[in-house]
Formats: structure tokens, C-alpha cells, sequence
């Protein structure tokens, strides 16, 4: 709504086009001096006896001194990535880490290993290293310097490694979460209004994805048609010598309408379905952010509650509730820092991406 208001509080001197409104968003704290540049390309298919599956190139360039050399080449495959995802996850809990492309793709969009699914999925996963790179706490992960840097059978023998401390810990996470039933009793305020806007961020995020799809699937559809119509005017014309020019002149027309639809679904599909649906699983990324921000303040109301029920020695108790009030704080700290990074990355995505979508409706009707 207060966007809104400020869209509408244009001077009227000012021209109101897509492109000056969304320029009216830009940041002014630009981006800070980078020093790790990712890049996923280069996929290539391997078929064994037991599967067939996808590997891509990444490149990294550093001028970081932690990195050995400041340019490494590995091969990753989609597993390597979700094992990264999941390291993360273990080792940040209360971070919203960047979400991975789905291993399953939506049935009827592409097929599975079609250079349009292989694209889709490369463009997806160089954001994923990127957005972890440009985040101020993850990029300095001992695992992701490791996937960026191991070669496979490194790799591979890293991952065979028992679960870390952090590991355990989060596992311990989830085992008193299991035991803690009920609303949280002392959740700042703060995070009950980010779980009530998440709540509807979702619940209006699914809906345009779901809108954005029938529409491209619409008019994927329109088009197909619309390249048999135009044939038939042409073939038409054969047989009807006074009205030949006209015919070719609508099939000529008919022509130029479908390849300006084209590009318009093309829009589509590179800009604005990836962006919703990248956001759809941010959604579900952020739910399961905030649970696990109430699993651990739950712990330390439970033992608050056991120390005032005196079941046991008041100093052992005394210590644990001290540790868990910092674990509380620093994951309290963790989360406002990040929801206010994401938040503001979604706002100019969003912006963009509509403005985009404007853009293309505009030149397409223009065509």
C-alpha cells in the first residue's frame, strides 16, 4: 500500500513510463566492493548404467587471501548443490539461505533434460552460488569455499565425513522442538509480525505463480494456433485471384503477430516465472526460518519453566538458561539482520520484474 502511495505521489512532471517509475527504487547504498565472482556454465551430460544426469562448470575468481589460488574450475552436479543447501542450513539455521531449483520440474512446462530445462536450471543455480556469495555471513562458510574450490573425489570424501558440531547441534534443535508443543509464550513481537506477513507473502506469491503459468500456458497455446492460421490464408490465396494480395497481406500479418508473441512468452519465461517461483520457495524457506528460530527460544522457555518448578539443581540449570539466552540472542540478531536484507531484495526484484513484464506488454502491443 505505501508503495502504491508513492508510485501515485509523482510529480506530474515527471514522465510515468515502466522505466522511470521502477528508477524512482533504485538503491542508494550501492553494492559493496566485491571479491568472489561465480559463475555456473558448460553443462554436459553423463549416462551411466544406474542413471543419466547433469553436471555444470563453475568458475570462481577471488582476490580473497583464505583462497589458495584466485581461479578455480570444478564440475558440480544438482546433488552437490543440495548438499551445500543443506550444509548451510546445519551450520545457519536462523539464516534464509538462497533456495535451490526443485529436483523435479512442473509437468507439461519443459521435459526433463531439454536444452530449455538444462538452461533454466543453470541460470537457477549461478543465483544460488551468487546470492550465498553476496550474503555478508555465508560466503565465508568453510563448505561453500570448499564446493567452490575441491576437486570431485575431495569433495566426495568431504561429504563422507561424520556430521560436525553444528550438525549435532541442530539435530538437538529439532529433537526438543519435537517435545515443545503449543505457541512459543515469550516470541518478540517482532517475529509474530514477520510469521503474519510471511503468511500472506505465500499465500499471494502462489497465487500470481499459478496466474503467471496459465497465462504463459494461454498463450503458448494462442501461438501454436495462431502458426497454422497464417498458412492457410497463404494456401487460400491460391485459389482466389482477386483476393490474393489481401489474404497474403493477412498471413504476412498474422506472421509478424506471432513472432512478437514469441518474444513476448520469452519474456515471460526468463523473467518473470523464475522470479515468482524463486520467491514461492523463499516463502517456504522463511516458515521454516522462523520455526526453527521458536524450536530454540522453546528450548529456553522449557528449561525457565523447569527452574521454577525446582525439579532440579538451580546452579546446572542456572548456567544452561544462561548459554541458551546468548544461543537465543544471537539467533534473534541473525534473523532481524537477514529479514531486512531479503526483504529489500525482494522489493526491488518484484519492481523490476514487473516493470520488466510491462515493458515487453508495451513493445509486444506496439508490434
Amino acid at each position: 500500500e505505501a508503495s502504491l502511495a508513492e508510485v501515485n505521489s509523482f510529480s506530474p512532471s515527471v514522465p510515468i513510463s515502466p522505466s522511470s517509475m521502477i528508477n524512482q527504487y533504485k538503491f542508494e547504498d550501492g553494492p559493496e566492493l566485491r571479491d568472489l565472482f561465480i559463475t555456473v556454465d558448460d553443462p554436459e551430460s553423463h549416462i551411466t548404467a544406474i542413471e543419466t544426469f547433469i553436471t555444470y562448470r563453475v568458475v570462481t575468481k577471488t582476490s580473497r587471501g583464505e583462497f589458495d589460488s584466485s581461479e578455480y574450475e570444478v564440475r558440480r552436479r544438482y546433488q552437490d548443490f543440495l548438499w551445500l543447501k543443506n550444509k548451510l542450513e546445519e551450520a545457519h539455521p536462523t539464516l534464509i539461505i538462497p533456495p535451490l531449483p526443485e529436483k523435479f520440474i512442473m509437468k507439461g512446462m519443459v521435459e526433463r533434460f531439454s536444452d530449455e530445462f538444462i538452461e533454466t536450471r543453470r541460470k537457477a543455480l549461478h543465483k544460488f552460488l551468487n546470492r550465498i556469495a553476496d550474503h555478508p555471513t555465508l560466503t565465508f562458510n568453510e563448505d561453500f569455499k570448499i564446493f567452490l574450490t575441491a576437486q570431485a573425489w575431495e569433495l566426495s570424501s568431504h561429504k563422507k565425513q561424520g556430521p560436525g558440531l553444528l550438525s549435532r547441534m541442530g539435530q538437538t534443535v529439532r529433537a526438543v522442538a519435537s517435545s515443545v508443543r503449543g505457541a512459543v509464550k515469550n516470541r518478540p513481537e517482532m517475529f509474530t509480525e514477520m510469521s503474519n506477513y510471511m503468511e500472506t507473502f505465500s499465500q499471494k506469491i502462489n497465487l500470481l505463480d499459478k496466474i503467471a503459468h496459465r497465462i504463459y500456458k494461454e498463450e503458448r497455446d494462442y501461438c501454436n494456433e495462431m502458426k497454422e492460421y497464417g498458412p492457410i490464408h497463404t494456401l487460400w490465396s491460391a485459389s482466389e485471384e482477386d483476393i490474393a494480395d489481401s489474404l497474403k497481406g493477412i498471413a504476412s500479418c498474422i506472421d509478424r503477430c506471432c513472432k512478437a508473441m514469441e518474444k513476448r512468452m520469452a519474456g515471460l519465461s526468463e523473467n518473470l516465472l523464475p522470479i515468482l517461483h524463486e520467491y514461492v520457495l523463499y516463502s517456504e524457506i522463511l516458515m521454516g526460518v522462523l520455526k526453527r528460530r521458536d524450536q530454540i527460544q522453546g528450548e529456553l522457555d522449557s528449561k525457565v519453566d523447569a527452574l521454577a518448578n525446582k525439579k532440579t539443581e538451580k546452579d546446572l540449570f542456572s548456567e544452561e538458561i544462561g548459554k541458551l539466552e546468548d544461543k537465543v540472542e544471537r539467533a534473534n540478531n541473525a534473523l532481524k539482520a537477514d529479514w531486512d536484507r531479503w526483504k529489500q531484495n525482494m522489493q526491488w526484484d518484484m519492481r523490476s520484474t514487473f516493470t520488466n513484464v510491462a515493458e515487453n506488454n508495451l513493445r509486444f502491443y506496439e508490434e
